[in-house]
């Protein structure tokens, strides 16, 4: 697989003639567009448009502190149960942060663990982890590499303090976690690394590689749910037309895996991509390409076809204000559910800064899966389903350092006989919260 990403980049760089070579920013640009350094698209950067608006963006810092929730959920969507239960639950997460940037390298880590207590489902306390980290450096003038790993441990959208904190709207097609068990104690983590090299004044090419696992603690808590592995590898070719348009080529493939319960999905997929930058920090993006699926199961024969791919990103970014949204209709595993499944994936982020000391944000995220062969999910009893997300939080600077924030979240759910669904479709959750942080600048 990875001659074959290889022997692509090659016939790549062989079939462009060269221009005048210019050093490619760690960003893809300074503060405005310009005629030399080329932007990495966000087809192919695989990073998430930023959740923070510009007012509240840092660089060289270390930072640290403690935030303590307090959540009244109306339904915890226990199996076996006569009815909804409901319960409150206090979080207390102690967090540490280091960032920095420097004209040849960049870096970013993130650490926070505590306890996440039930009053009185004490069957689901628990320690949570969430940690990520990532590195870019330039290898020349002309290339730069990146690595990045996330790591999360009883931890997701649902159940931390902030939901619009642990990261934005992604412009790259991946594999969708349902957060069809948001309660259950589970752990996952993500592990990606990709080089670029701009070896044009107009030309780009890059590949990357990526890792990444889900697993619960206890399946016998989920009925009907498994864990998932998931490797992809890519490469791409990106052509800038004119100062702010581009145009370009990815080749990807993935596989997911799912156990105990053996399910296996093999796709290759071709984008076409086109990106419009109308600033550095407002894109639009569309993909579109075959793909082909695999897929197969120790007792089911291997069954393949073609299916048409899109995506659709947009990622608007200024000082107070920041909206960032996504499409995809893709083949893949659904991060939990066991087969193969044709995934409708969009979502949609926006925060405001209010004023010095308030901010606002809200989310909404929708997913759809239908099994790929009708046939198997007979044979296995999932054919899919869907699950939406949705929230909005305020949030407000006491001091310096002190913060309250108070928000919603709602979460609703249908997938079919699954026995972790079909009970209680939908659950609603009040929260609010207190934080302490410091930030100490680093260097000069």
């Amino acid at each position: 697989m990875m001659k074959l990403i290889a022997c692509f980049l090659l016939a790549i760089a062989a079939s462009t003639p060269l221009w005048s070579q210019v050093e490619p920013s760690a960003t893809g640009g300074g503060s405005d567009l310009d005629d030399e350094h080329m932007m990495t698209p966000p087809p192919v950067s695989r990073d998430a448009y930023p959740v923070v608006v510009g007012s509240e963006e840092r660089s060289n810092y270390l930072s640290g502190g403690v935030v303590f929730t307090a959540a009244y959920t109306d339904n915890l969507m226990l199996v076996n149960n006569s009815g909804p239960i409901s319960d409150m639950n206090y979080t207390i997460l102690p967090t540490i942060g280091l960032q920095r940037v420097t004209p040849r390298q960049g870096e970013s880590l993130h650490y926070s663990s505590g306890f996440s207590l039930y009053q009185k489902t004490s069957e689901l306390n628990a320690v949570s982890q969430d940690a990520s980290g990532s590195y870019q450096f330039h290898l020349s003038k002309y290339a730069a590499i990146s690595v990045s790993d996330n790591f999360q441990q009883n931890y997701n959208l649902y159940n931390q303090g902030n939901p619009f904190t642990g990261g934005g709207v992604s412009g790259s097609p991946s594999s969708p976690n349902t957060l069809i068990a948001p309660f259950a104690n589970q752990m996952a983590n993500s592990t990606s690394v990709g080089v670029n090299y701009q070896y044009g004044r107009n030309a780009m090419i890059g590949a990357s590689a990526a890792y990444s696992f889900m697993k619960y603690s206890q399946l016998t808590d989920v009925p009907g749910l498994n864990n998932q592995h998931t490797t992809d590898v890519n490469a791409f070719f990106a052509r800038r037309i004119a100062r702010s348009q581009y145009i370009g080529l990815t080749y990807q493939i993935s596989k997911f895996t799912t156990y105990p319960i053996d399910t296996y999905t093999l796709s290759n997929t071709v984008f076409g991509f086109y990106t419009h930058y109308f600033s550095n920090s407002f894109s639009i993006s569309i993909l579109g390409g075959p793909e082909h699926y695999t897929t197969w199961t120790p007792t089911v024969a291997k069954q393949g076809a073609w299916t048409p791919a899109i995506q659709g990103s947009l990622g608007w970014q200024k000082q107070h204000t920041n909206l960032s949204a996504s499409f995809s209709h893709i083949v893949t595993g659904a991060g939990g559910l066991i087969g193969t499944y044709h995934s409708n994936v969009g979502g949609l982020a926006a925060r405001v800064a209010l004023s010095r000391t308030w901010g606002a944000g809200a989310s909404v995220n929708y997913m759809l899966f239908k099994n790929v062969h009708p046939s198997e999910a007979q044979v296995l009893s999932y054919p899919g389903g869907h699950t939406l997300t949705s929230g909005a939080n305020v949030d407000h600077k006491l001091t310096e350092r002190i913060s309250l924030e108070g928000g919603y979240q709602h979460f609703h759910q249908s997938y079919g006989n699954l026995a972790v669904s079909s009970s209680f479709l939908g659950s609603n959750r009040v929260y609010g919260s207190v934080s302490y942080q410091f930030n100490r600048p680093l260097g000069r």
